[in-house]
């Protein structure tokens, strides 16, 4: 097996040097996550051999590090195509035909859920939401988007980037690997001209705002430059950053949350009788 001091060069532990440098001494096992996305733009996922590097750059044992890799789904455990192609099968997109863009690319490429294509550039997956409806079908690569998909387009899009090219997403920078986009997100800036866009919201997810701002309705008094206060035992107000933890004091165990029984009947006797 490929041990961490072989795959893990000097750059890499200098960069990893780097992000433990981000955290105080003592909160330094934050870091762990910025490091798994380090290890995973290495290896394009996190192998035993990352899991165990982490560990000791940390000194951590590695079952603490597996237990965080191994709980979130954007570190992959096994080798991952150039691509993650990411297609939302959830209630949304599946009504509008998301089912059927995933069920099409999945027999096109050849492959199934978390599978990679025999050339290595594409991993497949279907996503249970990818926070997009308004947009849908959607899919993403390498979570950059690509909204109101259908199956033809969709398998287009695969084909492309199989042949090495990098489609423009609908909103966003151009496409990364999974490999760039890893190291991304360990906080390293992608020194391409092309990586960065100020891409600007959709008609339809302004379409609220746009009636808001058609039909004149605004909050009254709405500041948004004006911090957000709270009241303190006194009655005068301060910034809610000041008023601390205490302020939010959970409820007391021994009131039920909620309305006392007693108006809970009352309420729904008056409904009933409200129906007759």
């Amino acid at each position: 097996m490929t041990t961490p001091t072989t795959v893990f060069d000097e750059e890499i532990r200098q960069r990893a040097r780097e992000i433990l440098g981000r955290y105080p001494a003592d909160r330094v096992r934050s870091a762990l996550l910025p490091l798994l996305h380090l290890v995973q733009s290495v290896e394009g996922h996190v192998s035993p051999a990352g899991v165990e590097f982490c560990a000791e750059v940390l000194g951590i044992n590695k079952a603490q590090v597996g237990a965080v890799a191994s709980f979130y789904t954007m570190y992959k455990r096994r080798p991952t195509g150039d691509y993650l192609v990411s297609v939302c099968t959830n209630t949304m997109c599946n009504v509008l035909g998301g089912q059927e863009v995933y069920d099409t690319v999945s027999e096109h490429l050849g492959v199934g859920h978390d599978e990679t294509t025999a050339d290595g550039s594409i991993t497949l997956e279907h996503a249970e939401c990818l926070a997009a409806c308004d947009y849908g079908p959607v899919m993403t690569v390498n979570y950059d988007f690509f909204d109101n998909v259908t199956p033809d387009s969709a398998v287009e899009l695969v084909d492309e980037l199989r042949r090495g090219n990098r489609p423009q997403p609908s909103r966003g920078a151009r496409l990364c690997t999974l490999k760039e986009m890893s190291l991304q997100l360990a906080g390293f800036p992608d020194t391409r001209a092309e990586a960065v866009a100020d891409g600007v919201a959709g008609d339809p997810t302004l379409r609220g705002l746009q009636l808001a701002q058609q039909h004149g309705i605004a909050v009254a008094g709405f500041d948004p430059d004006t911090p957000i206060k709270k009241k303190d035992d006194a009655g005068s107000a301060k910034p809610a950053a000041q008023a601390g933890a205490a302020a939010s004091k959970p409820a007391s165990d021994a009131k039920p949350a909620g309305d006392a029984p007693k108006p809970q009947e009352d309420k729904l006797r008056g409904a009933k009788e409200a129906n007759k």
